[in-house]
């Protein structure tokens, strides 16, 4: 697939960062970006759900991007710039393409619940309007629309800057179907941690983690075990990782992450409305949750 990136191992759906005032923290962001590099994670995804991304103006989004471009260190940057109608996420994309994203991740349109077709052609009308490559994200938790494998599949033979999709959906047939009909160079992406383990013992070539915005070493190892096919180590690693994948989600994402992070000293537990800080009850899972992870 020409000159495109090929996304393996662990990328970070990075949070971000607010002050107290509710700006944006860009110097905590650019931070938290050091500290995956550190890591040795595989590529970078800003902007996206776990970002709170809808609550960001474009300036932000902007600014967040070169952020994550200027401390990458050569890492490709995912940059999330999807809607539920196809001008406005030509939109999104154009105003971020001038600062360098590597991969635009683009979910499948929600609300409108579109049939299959009209979802290929959403996504053949995207990936026309730019060179960049295109990771399809699939969440139908979110948006109330599947991408069925066929669809996916189809995409992927058809659309030669369409590199892949972030799977999200939990289904596990579905999924497989991916992995077992992908073309060469198109990867298949779990956008669940705990979903993890399986998927890449099944061929899935890593994850898009929010785990790692906490664990970034682990999640990093993980993934090379599993891309060595050593499964022991794998597992685990999986294993010791079981209750951070859980509790980061017993609120909505990423409430629970932000918690974590700002118990850990590397930002302030705050969300831009309608969101709002984690349950003293979180708070406290959270804890005992950090106190068995070497950090």
């Amino acid at each position: 697939m020409k000159d495109y990136p090929i996304l393996k191992g662990c990328g970070t759906a990075l949070f971000t960062p607010f002050k107290k005032d509710g700006s944006v923290d860009y110097d905590t962001f650019a931070a938290n970006i050091d500290r995956q590099v550190e890591a040795g994670i595989h590529f970078l995804v800003p902007l996206g759900t776990t970002g709170e991304t809808p609550a960001l103006s474009t300036e932000e989004r902007i600014e967040i991007l070169k952020i994550a471009k200027a401390h990458s260190k050569g890492r490709p940057v995912v940059v999330g710039g999807g809607t539920n109608n196809v001008p406005e996420t030509l939109a999104a994309m154009q105003a971020l393409e001038p600062f360098g994203p590597d991969v635009f991740l683009i979910v499948v349109p929600y609300y409108n619940k579109p049939p299959q077709e009209g979802i290929y052609q959403y996504f053949k009308a995207v990936a026309a309007s730019t060179r960049k490559p295109i990771l399809i994200y699939n969440v139908p938790g979110r948006t109330g629309s599947n991408i069925e494998a066929a669809t996916a599949l189809r995409l992927a033979k058809d659309i030669p800057n369409i590199i892949g999709i972030k799977e999200a959906s939990s289904r596990r047939e579905q999924i497989l179907a991916d992995i077992d009909g992908a073309p060469e160079g198109f990867s298949v992406l779990s956008g669940n941690d705990d979903e993890t383990a399986p998927l890449m013992k099944a061929g899935a070539s890593g994850v898009i983690s929010v785990a790692s915005n906490v664990a970034p070493k682990q999640m990093v190892q993980l993934t090379e075990a599993f891309l060595a096919k050593d499964f022991a180590k794998a597992d685990a690693i999986d294993a010791s990782l079981k209750d951070l994948y859980k509790n980061l989600f017993i609120e909505s994402n990423p409430i629970p992450g932000k918690a974590a992070m700002a118990q850990l000293g590397l930002m302030q537990n705050v969300l831009r409305l309608p969101l709002v800080p984690a349950s003293a009850e979180t708070e406290n899972l959270i804890a005992g949750t950090l106190k068995g992870l070497e950090l």
